[in-house]
């Protein structure tokens, strides 16, 4: 019951988050194509690039998510958490390859640069991009905090990369207002790199979560710490950890009175696990009962 219950508290938050992420990315797409064509400024160009990202984003992580939250069946028994990082993955290359078509188009226009039209324009969508970016990244703080989402966590780690991005191209359009053009570019290359370094961050997240990296050590030892608390239990060994979407997965080796029958082993380990998952309702359990004996030859 307990277990779901958290499963629907976790789907409702990732589910608020990405639909706000991609009306919100959508919003800033349209002002965004409006103040490029009318500015034909390649940092507002690197703005907007940077949110048919977003919406690319989250339009993965609006169905990712939804398709993470499916209970595990016959073909995926440890269930489908794992779409997740491959969503981050995703994202990861996304960016760098627009970042990329960025910088080559702002090397042209160092080579050719000129004033930037209407700049008016380009600063009020960079203003209404922060507000709105900032809106979401609250709500997203939110959720990641109930959650631990790792698609959220990426979609997030780049929202917050917007704010200081967006901050970036008012101070490039206001410079180019002082006659100093090919500052343009210059940002446009700039933002360009924090866009790859930002997507660094994803990929390596992702890529431990794909290749069952263990959980933080305090994790571990909280672990420890709740089996510990059973008064029939010697110790705890072999703890083994990885998280798959929300879910995250625990096996350890519990070690017991040699004499205890069979039915008590399995009494005292369904009231660790009980425990456990009562201190970490996303938590999926598996114990091995070993004999103190067997423990203290090895």
């Amino acid at each position: 019951m307990q277990s779901h219950q958290h499963t629907e508290h976790y789907g409702f938050w990732v589910k608020l988050a990405t639909t706000l992420a991609l009306v919100a990315a959508a919003s800033m797409i349209v002002v965004k194509v409006i103040a490029w064509y009318q500015t034909d400024s390649a940092t507002m160009l690197a703005s907007l690039t940077d949110s048919i990202f977003d919406v690319m984003a989250s339009v993965i992580n609006f169905f990712v998510v939804r398709y993470a939250l499916m209970p595990a069946d016959d073909d995926h028994r440890f269930g489908h958490g794992k779409a997740e990082s491959l969503a981050g993955l995703a994202q990861a290359a996304f960016i760098i390859g627009s970042a990329l078509l960025l910088i080559f188009h702002s090397i042209d226009r160092l080579k050719n640069p000129h004033p930037v039209s209407r700049p008016e324009l380009a600063i009020y969508a960079t203003i209404f991009s922060v507000v709105i970016t900032l809106l979401l990244v609250l709500v997203q703080r939110i959720a990641i905090r109930k959650t631990q989402s790792v698609a959220l966590k990426a979609d997030s780690m780049h929202y917050q990369s917007d704010l200081l991005m967006n901050m970036a191209v008012l101070l490039a359009i206001w410079l180019t207002t002082k006659g100093f053009s090919s500052v343009d570019g210059w940002f446009a290359i700039g933002i360009a790199i924090y866009l790859i370094w930002g997507a660094r961050e994803i990929a390596m997240e992702s890529a431990a979560a794909l290749m069952d990296k263990e959980l933080p050590a305090e994790f571990t030892q909280q672990i420890e710490q709740i089996v510990k608390q059973q008064p029939l239990v010697y110790g705890v060994h072999d703890i083994r950890t990885r998280q798959s979407g929300m879910t995250k997965f625990v096996q350890f080796h519990l070690e017991l009175n040699d004499d205890m029958s069979l039915f008590d082993a399995h009494r005292i380990s369904d009231k660790v696990e009980a425990d456990i998952m009562a201190a970490i309702p996303e938590a999926d359990v598996l114990i091995h009962q070993d004999p103190i004996s067997v423990v203290k030859k090895d």
